[in-house]
């Protein structure tokens, strides 16, 4: 077995169908899926380099109404349901995330 090493020091699993349900719900217009805010707000990296992984995943099976599903790799028994609308860093404090540190020049990149 050959392993890829990533940066990320935790994990965050976004149910996509949720946000499509949604048609974004995030952000100051309210147009914004909530991985791309949380990604926005954190200043995190797409992809293995990034120190933080937030992935869209197909479906967690949960499916609440004007919410989504979301799983942290801290804390994987417990998982969030973000209501539409909410404050990006209100979910963000709430699910126990950190900003990471821009490298340069990427400050404002999702």
């Amino acid at each position: 077995m050959k392993t890829v090493h990533a940066a990320w020091t935790d994990t965050v699993l976004v149910c996509k169908k949720c946000s499509k349900k949604l048609d974004g719900g995030f952000g100051p217009k309210g147009k914004t899926p909530l991985a791309k805010a949380l990604r926005q707000e954190l200043a995190v990296r797409k992809g293995r380099k990034g120190e933080l992984g937030i992935i869209e995943v197909k479906c967690l099976g949960i499916c609440p109404r004007n919410a989504v599903t979301v799983v942290t790799g801290k804390a994987p028994g417990d998982w969030a349901l973000v209501t539409n609308g909410a404050p990006i860093a209100d979910v963000v404090r709430d699910l126990g995330l950190r900003r990471t540190t821009p490298s340069a020049g990427s400050e404002g990149r999702a």
